[in-house]
């Protein structure tokens, strides 16, 4: 299940270093159409921030749960 996350410009360096520690493959997706890997701050960049951000992984790191959790999109 893809959890979905706000992320400004000014945090995506945050988010990379984040995700960097984590020793499994996290990937995220704008518009559910572009997936890129997390840990790619290149990547990241390139997708529309304007817009929710979809966080797909299979693992756990309690930084990431803390970040993602901060940044969610309020249901």
């Amino acid at each position: 299940m893809a959890k979905k996350f706000y992320l400004s410009l000014s945090e995506v360096k945050e988010f990379v270093n984040i995700t960097s520690k984590c020793d499994f493959d996290i990937d995220v997706a704008s518009n559910n159409r572009y997936y890129v890997d997390a840990k790619s701050i290149v990547g990241v960049l390139g997708l529309d921030l304007s817009r929710p951000l979809s966080i797909v992984y299979n693992g756990y790191n309690e930084d990431l749960e803390s970040f993602i959790k901060n940044h969610a999109v309020a249901c």
